[in-house]
């Protein structure tokens, strides 16, 4: 069991812990916000994320998939949601430049994210059909990848959240820091429509 839990950690942390749309949108509030501004939006990432994976081991992800009309709604309600955070990113006051003011996105606006990002859906996906833990105990089997993969969400989300906020510490000046905020609002966007396409 030790030995097929350290192989699922193993294709989890590269798969999940990728840029994609929330770790990069994680490592964006931390640059525009800053840690501990972000928590509560990290919070909501991990709170989603971990709905996926639960829509994901419940099989309610297959009831969606069955429905091509149902599918295109959510993804384009997924894309204008992402778009509009990606804007409030490009838009946010370089730290130390009136971002105290500015309120930093909230636990719903991560949930919502992460529950748009069409990353997730693929790469927990793959790593939670392609693993066992428990063979012969389906239940305990879905229990112990939920509670090992809820550890990675966890983990990565966070490193790229302080990943983000570490720029911030060197990114005050207000024309570097409007710049970290457009990148990082460039590759979030630039995420969703990898992610998209490849969905």
């Amino acid at each position: 069991m030790a030995h097929d839990l350290v192989l699922l950690w193993l294709a989890a942390l590269p798969l999940m812990g990728s840029p994609g749309p929330a770790t990069l949108s994680c490592a964006a509030i931390g640059a525009a916000f800053g840690a501990r501004a972000g928590l509560r939006y990290l919070a909501g990432i991990v709170a989603g994320t971990s709905a996926v994976l639960l829509m994901i081991a419940t099989g309610v992800t297959g009831l969606i998939l069955a429905e091509p009309a149902l599918v295109t709604a959510i993804t384009i309600l997924a894309a204008a949601y992402i778009l509009y955070l990606a804007f409030r990113i490009a838009t946010a006051p370089v730290l130390g430049q009136g971002s105290a003011n500015a309120p930093s996105p909230s636990l719903a606006a991560g949930f919502t994210l992460a529950i748009a990002n069409p990353k997730a859906f693929a790469a927990i996906g793959a790593v939670y059909s392609g693993h066992q833990l428990f063979p012969f105990d389906l239940v305990l089997d879905a229990v112990g990848k939920i509670a090992a993969l809820v550890l990675v969400i966890l983990l990565v989300n966070t490193a790229w959240l302080i990943f983000g906020a570490s720029f911030s510490l060197v990114l005050k000046h207000p024309i570097a820091g409007r710049i970290a905020n457009l990148l990082f609002t460039i590759m979030l966007v630039a995420s969703v429509a990898l992610a998209l396409t490849r969905s």
